[in-house]
């Protein structure tokens, strides 16, 4: 679109661009052409685009991908965008702020792609809801402010360098591409801007990303301070300092993600931070009857492919939603796939409802929550050769769990779980998709709000 299209359309649609809303539309058509080009987008992508006002980037992609998923706040917009891509296959549009969309529903067309000209006023909002840990997204491409593009890709000892680039360089490489002057928007505002392509950092070690979190935002509270000052009591921060190799004197804005990580490991407190399985457990050995046999450590189990014993829980919550778990890269069985809510084997000698309260505990820490048995699944090849009971917990509370055995945790709703197994089988662990085969259409009961009580 020309900038006399944008403005024609502008009118047309009775929108008087908002300074209030960060409303500046891009009227050039060669940036628009170029800014898409960098997404990479193929023929069977799904790309989410936030923020499209006029259609000016979207028109690029509307029938070139297989489905183009457009955010857009302002209502009159929105109406405008349904009416421009009604003929055009796979174009959806919805009416919603970016910084309060729910994403969990895009996960059934993983790996999107992400897109967007992002209102000055609430740019960092949206990216922490769209693109913050678990998201669907395989690349992001964004326009900003060039100021906030230089503090997303900012490095340590740099003054632009602090929170906000920690919490997106933890889970993305950003690479700036190129600034983008004033005279490129209606209307003109006073600052470049900056387009940046995002593409997702793979976990060198595991880590807690909360506890992350919480350590950036002490160690830049007052970024002057030494770290020593603000970090917690324990372990002492001399012992810490020590060993990392960190001066004693060090402060936030000296550390780099990497040394980040490694305070984050040194402080969390978790007994499996380090160990998302041992090989030498034993485990009791069973006959295809589920009757004990003998024994055997873990790792000769899985080598030999021996029947053995294991739980699945599936927690719900008062919202109607199941929750699953995103196992570590660390697992030696289907690392970063998607699980029940926990899973565990049974140690030699325990019973299978003992385990799953056990696992509750220590895969997502939910105590003192009865869990019910609701089903069983055979040993078979998509168990891994292990007899499944299947139980259900109802659980409102916080979470915590072991960064070594899961990298992340969502709640879902079971027609979404569905529609995701449907789209994307390859995403999930096959236990838990044999597990979901027998228990899906009761969890639909049991997840409902009021259901307590009634498994």
């Amino acid at each position: 679109m020309t900038g006399r299209e944008i403005r024609d359309a502008l009118e047309s649609a009775g929108v008087l661009p908002s300074k209030q809303l960060g409303q500046n539309f891009l009227v050039d058509p060669n940036m628009a052409r170029w800014i898409v080009s960098q997404l990479d987008a193929q023929p069977g992508d799904t790309v989410v685009e936030v923020g499209p006002g006029t259609g000016s980037l979207s028109e690029h992609l509307a029938g070139n991908v297989r489905r183009l998923v457009l955010i857009e706040f302002d209502a009159r917009l929105a109406g405008f965008l349904r009416e421009r891509f009604r003929d055009v296959p796979g174009v959806e549009v919805h009416h919603a702020d970016g910084a309060r969309f729910d994403p969990r529903p895009l996960f059934k067309y993983r790996p999107a792609k992400f897109l967007g000209n992002l209102p000055y006023s609430s740019g960092g909002a949206i990216m922490k809801n769209m693109l913050g840990r678990p998201h669907p997204f395989s690349r992001a491409v964004v326009m900003l402010q060039k100021e906030v593009i230089d503090r997303l890709a900012a490095t340590p000892g740099s003054d632009a360098y602090g929170v906000l680039s920690l919490r997106v360089q933890v889970d993305w490489e950003v690479a700036p591409l190129r600034t983008v002057p004033p005279d490129a928007f209606h209307p003109r505002p006073r600052i470049d801007s900056a387009v940046a392509v995002l593409s997702p950092r793979a976990d060198a070690v595991p880590f807690d990303a909360r506890l992350f979190d919480e350590l950036i935002r002490r160690g830049f509270a007052q970024r002057r301070k030494q770290l020593k000052k603000q970090m917690p009591a324990s372990p002492p921060w001399d012992e810490v300092a020590g060993a990392l190799g960190l001066a004693a004197t060090a402060r936030g804005e000296e550390l780099g993600l990497s040394e980040w990580i490694a305070l984050t490991r040194a402080y969390d407190p978790h007994p499996l931070k380090d160990c998302p399985q041992r090989g030498e457990e034993i485990f009791d050995v069973t006959d295809e009857n589920d009757q004990v046999t003998g024994q055997a450590t873990r790792a000769e189990v899985h080598r030999r492919k021996l029947f053995h014993r294991a739980v699945h829980v599936m927690v719900t919550n008062k919202r109607g939603e199941v929750l699953l778990q995103q196992r570590s890269s660390l697992k030696d069985v289907h690392p970063d796939l998607w699980d029940s809510s926990v899973s565990g084997h049974l140690d030699s000698g325990e019973d299978y409802a003992a385990a799953a309260v056990r696992e509750l505990d220590e895969e997502m820490g939910i105590t003192d929550t009865p869990a019910t048995e609701i089903g069983r699944v055979a040993a078979c090849e998509d168990t891994g050769w292990e007899h499944v009971r299947i139980y259900h917990a109802r659980h409102d509370g916080p979470l915590r769990f072991p960064c070594a055995e899961i990298r992340s945790a969502l709640w879902l709703s079971p027609g979404d779980i569905d529609a995701w197994i449907a789209a994307k089988p390859d995403d999930f662990a096959s236990g838990f998709t044999a597990c979901w085969k027998e228990c899906g259409e009761r969890m639909i009961t049991l997840a409902a709000p009021g259901a307590r009580g009634r498994s």
